[in-house]
């Protein structure tokens, strides 16, 4: 059987009822995003979202940010001076929208793009710096912010993020976790493990889908036959909706219903944000051999940052003096956290040993002892 509900954006949607039980009813998108700005910065409603302008403001800095900060890494990367990197670009309102959504108790669990989502939970562009430069440091989260470390495999964070879900349900902590992962990662199993805990315990859970199209260089249409990857969420018993990626209103508002629906014990959710990734997969990647220039082109009108700008023009809350201040003060802050990256001091290499567990286990004070004699004998050089 399947209904038809309103969102709040006021576009129409399918909705599925499991038959033989009597849990609510399951959104899932088969027809358009919910999506709240139009590439052109008009709002497809009349009436305005409610979301504060001081937040407005504060998310599209953020963007410019971030996109300020990728272009910079890139450049690093290509300099020498700094490791293999995938770049953000074109995905920025994804992640500042999901991640500004959340409360600062709640948990993120990133994989190796959300450079500028771990920025906007406080990670300091310096520190995301030295993780990309191999620096020990860069593994570590500052105290006080509930992020982990980026996953490099793909999709084993969600794996971690239903876990912490669970632990918190069971303490009675009422936070909740959102995990990132891209179109690919719902290829894996522990895509598919974690989905199936989460919908069976009703583990306060954000499943966030950047689907940026490509797996790589495998498009969206040759990973599955699903019309959409948020109707996965059908077969483990919760929701799944689709939004427009680059529409930063309409990601923020649907992370925020996620993240009350779960707090209040409602469970988790998928979300599939359609976005599209402008850069390559990462820096030993070359998107020309598998993409089209008329599809870069495409996405390129309906970039996120254009976007937002015109929707705070139309507003009167921006106008060509301030994009010109902000663009030339995140330029300024990138440039010092470069510089605060380069000058950083050498780390002790015993510090790999030191900060995963509260006390260290017998089997790493070994290695540490066995470590400490190694470089005695050797006069302090590392193997190479």
């Amino acid at each position: 059987m399947v209904k038809s509900s309103k969102t709040r954006t006021g576009s129409r949607k399918p909705v599925a009822k499991p038959a033989g039980n009597n849990r609510q009813d399951h959104l899932w998108s088969l027809g358009p995003p919910v999506e709240i700005l139009r590439p052109d910065g008009r709002t497809v409603a009349k009436e305005e979202p409610d979301i504060a302008a001081d937040d407005l403001l504060k998310m599209y800095r953020w963007m410019v940010n971030g996109r300020v900060f990728d272009e910079r890494a890139l450049k690093l990367q290509r300099q020498g001076r700094l490791g293999t990197y995938a770049p953000l670009s074109g995905q920025e309102a994804a992640q500042v929208g999901s991640a500004y959504a959340l409360e600062q108790r709640d948990w993120l669990f990133p994989s190796f793009r959300e450079h500028l989502a771990l920025a906007v939970r406080g990670q300091s562009w310096s520190g995301i710096l030295l993780y990309h430069g191999g620096s020990e440091e860069g593994g570590r989260v500052p105290e006080g912010i509930n992020n982990f470390t980026p996953s490099i495999p793909i999709a084993t964070q969600i794996l971690h993020a239903v876990g912490v879900a669970w632990a918190a349900k069971l303490r009675g902590d009422p936070i909740v976790t959102l995990v990132y992962f891209g179109d690919g990662g719902t290829s894996e199993g522990d895509f598919h493990e974690g989905m199936n805990f989460a919908g069976v315990f009703q583990t306060p859970t954000i499943f966030f889908c950047q689907n940026n199209q490509y797996a790589i260089s495998l498009p969206r249409a040759r990973q599955t036959r699903a019309e959409t990857l948020a109707q996965k969420a059908i077969a483990y018993g919760f929701e799944g909706v689709q939004v427009d990626g680059n529409d930063l209103l309409a990601v923020y508002q649907m992370t925020r219903q996620a993240m009350e629906k779960a707090r209040q014990g409602g469970g988790s959710t998928l979300i599939e944000a359609l976005t599209y990734r402008l850069g390559p997969h990462t820096t030993a990647d070359d998107p020309t051999r598998y993409r089209q220039d008329e599809e870069l082109q495409h996405w390129q009108e309906r970039d996120p940052l254009i976007r937002m700008r015109l929707y705070l023009e139309r507003r009167g809350d921006w106008d060509e003096a301030r994009e010109t201040a902000l663009w030339e003060e995140a330029k300024a802050d990138i440039a010092q956290s470069v510089t605060a990256y380069e000058q950083a001091p050498a780390r002790d290499v015993e510090e790999i040993f030191k900060y995963t567990y509260a006390e260290m286990p017998w089997n790493l004070q070994e290695q540490l002892a066995d470590l400490r004699a190694y470089l005695q004998e050797s006069g302090g050089q590392l193997p190479e």
